[in-house]
């Protein structure tokens, strides 16, 4: 699925070669587009087109066609004189031009990026130069949403190096393949939430990928299947070890990730001085239980655990003994991971049962004093070189492009989520949410996986209802959305 510019040319050339015309591709594309915009903006809006001459233009006029059938109204900006598209841009163009409309009305606006794709190298000049400049202004000014049509122009695909004034997107949709330089930790910020257009005519390849981006159709056959007579044990005894004076909330935030991710039974953990606390704020359905010891949780039947969230620092060598002692699945997080870091590390991780950690980059940067050559490694390779140090241990690498690795397995990034997400709390929910679809039967691996692409699709369907911001959007609202994720992942969507 991830190839670099020189395979997806060939790519393309076989599929002309087997009689497939560009202008199938091309329809192809454009209609996939369409249905990504559609996908994130329900409602019809403003669609300004900032258009090339090439097909990357081509994909973009084929994409607005479709959209103004939808009740999409139509602009345009052209980087050279429309006696210069290229011929299908040009068929398209003549079919698109009579709907344009001169004035952008008021109200939420979407930007094409149709300047370049992948068959231009080099820093842009000139008029795209200028386009690209107005549609990153428009994006600040008018907090318009860009999406860009395969690649973000001005991006290296190959490299994932910005060339001077790159498109800033919210959202690219690639097409046929996903391009090695959309991954490079240097494109993220510009490419933002990335999208995927099947193209049915490029043949698949047969070789095993080193690394594969998170789809819901990819991801869905993870999900286990429910029967009729499924019932709460079979559904997962969650324990969380999680909590402490002034941060009470963490706890309370993981219990509710594993209850919206299906656990049949969620048991929060607390020493006797937090209990009345969390107690008093817990969800109906979470017990509540009091240990003097958490070492002593370890004796009791759960199908996972999750640990960490809000949990202080006074109970260390109690926690870190239950790291390594627990024979049931462990996701480890938040406090919990700080305390590994400082700890006899591959001691800890020896155990047989599978561990899931799920460090944000402050709390990997902790691992480093074992490993200083992990500071210049790039996030992929910084996920692989720990997994590969710890085969038993499952590594999901937080931040806003998401990596997933074990020894053994696929590399992973994820794909969904926003800038709405930045605030604390997600990652608490995460951790609930992981140990919950452990419990069902869900493996640490692919368990990070579908927490990783639910979470970031709850939080952007809690923002596509309308009744939240990119401002004000907190890590409970996106528990309370998790469902629709559910939902969205079983559908193939998204």
């Amino acid at each position: 699925m991830i190839v670099d510019c020189r395979r997806m040319r060939e790519l393309e050339e076989e599929a002309f070669a087997s009689g497939v015309s560009a202008d199938e591709l091309m329809e192809q594309a454009g209609l996939g587009i369409a249905d990504v915009v559609r996908q994130f903006f329900p409602q019809p809006g403003s669609l300004l087109l900032f258009l090339g001459k090439g097909n990357n233009a081509g994909d973009a006029l084929v994409a607005a066609r479709d959209l103004q059938r939808s009740g999409w109204r139509l602009h345009a900006r052209l980087a050279f004189p429309e006696g210069e598209f290229r011929e299908l841009p040009a068929r398209h163009w003549r079919a698109v031009s009579p709907h344009l409309e001169a004035e952008i009305a008021a109200g939420p606006l979407v930007m094409l990026d149709g300047l370049l794709g992948i068959g231009v190298s080099g820093p842009m000049r000139g008029a795209l130069l200028t386009l690209a400049s107005e549609m990153n202004a428009l994006r600040k000014s008018r907090h318009a949403v860009t999406v860009a049509m395969d690649i973000p122009s001005g991006l290296d695909a190959d490299t994932g190096l910005p060339g001077v004034g790159c498109v800033e997107a919210d959202i690219t949709v690639t097409i046929g393949r996903v391009k090695a330089g959309l991954l490079a930790d240097s494109a993220t910020p510009l490419v933002g939430r990335l999208t995927f257009v099947r193209l049915r005519a490029l043949s698949e390849d047969a070789a095993e990928p080193s690394a594969r981006v998170l789809t819901a159709e990819s991801l869905r056959e993870k999900l286990p299947r429910r029967s009729f007579d499924f019932h709460k044990g079979d559904a997962g005894r969650v324990g969380i070890i999680a909590g402490s004076r002034g941060f009470i909330g963490a706890g309370l935030l993981a219990a509710k990730g594993a209850l919206r991710g299906g656990a049949g039974l969620v048991t929060l953990w607390v020493k006797e001085d937090v209990y009345p606390l969390i107690a008093a704020k817990a969800p109906a359905e979470v017990m509540v239980r009091v240990v003097k010891d958490y070492r002593d949780v370890v004796s009791a039947p759960h199908d996972a655990l999750a640990i960490g969230p809000g949990l202080g620092f006074e109970s260390e060598d109690e926690v870190l003994e239950v790291i390594r002692s627990a024979r049931m699945p462990v996701v480890i997080d938040a406090d919990a991971l700080t305390m590994l870091a400082r700890s006899d590390i591959p001691s800890a991780l020896q155990a047989g049962a599978p561990r899931l950690l799920t460090p944000h980059p402050g709390e990997m940067a902790r691992f480093f004093h074992a490993h200083p050559e992990w500071k210049a490694l790039s996030r992929r390779a910084l996920a692989e070189a720990f997994s590969g140090a710890h085969p038993h241990c499952t590594l999901l690498l937080k931040g806003s492009r998401t990596v997933i690795a074990k020894s053994g397995d696929t590399t992973c990034f994820n794909t969904t989520g926003t800038p709405a997400m930045a605030t604390g709390g997600n990652g608490d929910v995460l951790s609930g949410l992981c140990a919950a679809l452990i419990g069902q039967g869900v493996s640490c691996f692919d368990a990070a996986g579908l927490g990783a692409w639910l979470c970031g699709r709850a939080a952007e369907i809690a923002l596509a209802s309308g009744r939240h911001s990119i401002e004000s959007l907190s890590a409970g609202d996106v528990s309370e959305h998790l469902g629709g994720a559910f939902n969205d992942l079983k559908a193939g969507a998204y």
